[in-house]
């Protein structure tokens, strides 16, 4: 997470570094998400099969020697491959880290292994552009992949230590449905992102339609073999389902909200991109102090009242942030990024457990995979949908584009309440119910 961060941070350096542009620059970071979003899926199989900890092992160890091979590159075109390589090992990780966590704590205490591992990835996120700037600093922005070289070998041998063993299984694995799985992902991040950047609408048209078409094969594929990548019966449970499309929607909104307010910052605020960068902060920040607190409280508390409440007050806090004044003083910003923070990040843990707790044992990987799944398709969404809103307003009035981003994402996250709210019909299964 923190290696995502910080490579954003860096592309304009990267840029004029390897004699690229602007817009070339940006393969180093959609190369790595790319890699991810068509892998993580298959990997997840993989570690239901071949045992968690190893998937987790292999990935380390790619990662580290691709963050090696990225400090290497000479030239954008290479970069963007070894960065690949990168998403690959990162999507080993994602894949399986939730199984792990099963395999860690017991299930009376699932949702505080969620709530610190969601502590991580918010302190990793806030912290993220300060590590970037430190080391460009004093170095050259290779040191931003050198640094994962250490740190990998002290991972891998706390790995080699820790993690603890998981049962293989004799099922083999579905090369077909792992095509099919990257083809209908593949198709539909590069139909959204088409979308958002206003390309030929009969291509994205083609994009979605093909996306849709392999997407139906890979759904039914998954109905007739013994050991599916993707196990589509969990869909029929409404508390897993709901769980999903809660996730889904509330990172569309976070992603049109962080994505908007730089551009409102500097743009209707008249802030410096030094002082938004200081006062989007105290959003991760927060996530970073509630998640461990309410993935303690999961353990206790209904995760649809958990999850309404956050989501409902993410969409008031966004709300409030579009209707702030000219000139605002730098506290009347950071108050309403904690309230939006603070929803967040009251939700998070409280539905990953949800996903993982209503998942049979022996598939935590897949319920991982779909976790990230999620998570990345609901970025990338919201993401697109910003651009395409700048696309539609005129370059002039790019603060009412910003506004409306901000304001899109505040109905993202309310419409994301009441999906959480619906939870509450439906409570979440026993360890018995799940395996059976």
């Amino acid at each position: 997470m923190l290696d995502t961060t910080i490579a954003n941070v860096a592309l304009p350096t990267i840029a004029e570094n390897l004699h690229a542009s602007a817009a070339s620059s940006v393969w180093v970071v959609n190369a790595y998400q790319l890699a991810v979003m068509l892998l993580v899926l298959p990997l997840a199989s993989l570690g239901d099969i071949h045992g968690y900890r190893r998937v987790y092992i292999t990935g380390l160890s790619i990662f580290t020697v691709a963050s090696l091979l990225c400090a290497s590159s000479f030239s954008l075109p290479m970069l963007a491959m070894v960065r690949a390589l990168q998403g690959a090992g990162a999507a080993c990780l994602f894949s399986v880290n939730a199984a792990l966590l099963r395999a860690t704590y017991p299930r009376a205490l699932l949702g505080r292994g969620l709530g610190i591992n969601a502590f991580v990835i918010a302190t990793s996120a806030a912290a993220g552009p300060t590590v970037a700037g430190g080391i460009l600093a004093i170095g050259s922005w290779r040191w931003l992949f050198l640094i994962n070289v250490p740190l990998g070998l002290i991972a891998f041998a706390l790995a080699m230590r820790s993690l603890p063993p998981s049962r293989h299984t004799p099922q083999r694995f579905d090369y077909w449905s792992a095509l099919l799985s990257a083809l209908t992902f593949g198709l539909l991040i590069s139909a959204i992102d088409g979308l958002g950047h206003g390309e030929n609408f009969a291509f994205i048209g083609g994009e979605f339609a093909a996306a849709l078409a392999f997407g139906a094969v890979f759904a039914w594929r998954q109905t007739v073999i013994a050991f599916p990548m993707l196990p589509v019966s969990l869909f029929a449970k409404p508390i897993f389902t709901l769980s999903v499309l809660t996730s889904i929607c509330s990172f569309v909104a976070q992603a049109l909200a962080l994505v908007s307010m730089p551009f409102y910052f500097e743009h209707t605020l008249g802030l410096s991109d030094v002082q938004t960068g200081l006062l989007i902060t105290p959003w991760p920040l927060t996530i970073a102090v509630v998640a461990p607190i309410s993935g303690r409280l999961s353990d206790r508390l209904p995760i649809g009242i958990m999850g309404g409440i956050g989501l409902a007050m993410m969409a008031i806090g966004l709300v409030m942030v579009a209707r702030i004044g000219p000139h605002p003083a730098a506290s009347d910003v950071v108050w309403r990024m904690v309230v939006c923070g603070f929803g967040f990040g009251v939700f998070q843990a409280p539905n990953n457990r949800a996903i993982i707790a209503s998942t049979p044992r022996e598939r935590s990987g897949s319920a991982g995979a779909i976790i990230s799944t999620a998570r990345l398709l609901g970025q990338t969404t919201g993401t697109a949908l910003v651009a395409l809103i700048f696309g539609i307003v005129a370059e002039s009035a790019t603060h009412r584009g910003a506004n409306i981003g901000i304001l899109l994402g505040a109905g993202f996250a309310a419409g994301a309440a009441v999906v959480s709210s619906l939870r509450l019909m439906n409570r979440l299964p026993t360890e018995r119910e799940t395996q059976s």
